[in-house]
């Protein structure tokens, strides 16, 4: 198999299919150095096309809005949001280090746009994926399954601040 990969890697399809097995490979151990070339590239690549239009209504992202731990600066990273009854739900296909989120568990707040509209958030808690998987939408799951996650994070909704 990786053979044929080898071959195709010379067309967009090959170089796309090498991506994608790195990636669920990466993701699926944990590999820390791989982890840190994916979010490189999402950061200064895909992040920068989704928040375009992240946030929007039947957009395919969000954003969670958040304040650094040590700088005090804001940021607005996109995160896929599922909405559970009052909550909501953000899956972790990076695992519990990614800044964004170290960011939101130290505070214990920050603010979600989602569909449209601007909404407080706290009480900040790592779930087991599984313990929400009936908020999920089939294809979400099966992200979760291929890639690894077995944590979500669960926001609850909150009054704005300021």
């Amino acid at each position: 198999m990786w053979v044929l990969i080898a071959m195709a890697a010379g067309t967009p399809i090959g170089l796309a299919l090498a991506w994608f097995l790195f990636l669920v490979v990466v993701m699926q151990t944990g590999y820390a150095p791989g982890l840190a070339v994916v979010r490189r590239f999402n950061r200064r690549v895909t992040n920068r096309g989704v928040m375009k239009s992240a946030g929007q209504p039947g957009a395919s992202a969000s954003i969670i809005r958040h304040v650094g731990r040590s700088s005090g600066k804001a940021y607005a990273t996109p995160v896929g949001i599922t909405e559970a009854g009052d909550d909501f739900l953000i899956s972790l296909p990076y695992g519990t280090s990614p800044d964004w989120l170290r960011n939101v568990l130290a505070a214990g707040r920050a603010e979600a746009v989602h569909e449209g509209r601007t909404y407080g958030v706290g009480s900040p808690e790592l779930v087991p994926a599984a313990s929400v998987a009936r908020y999920q939408s089939r294809t979400e799951r099966l992200g979760q399954r291929v890639f690894g996650v077995d944590q979500v994070l669960r926001l609850r909704r909150t009054a704005i601040e300021g």
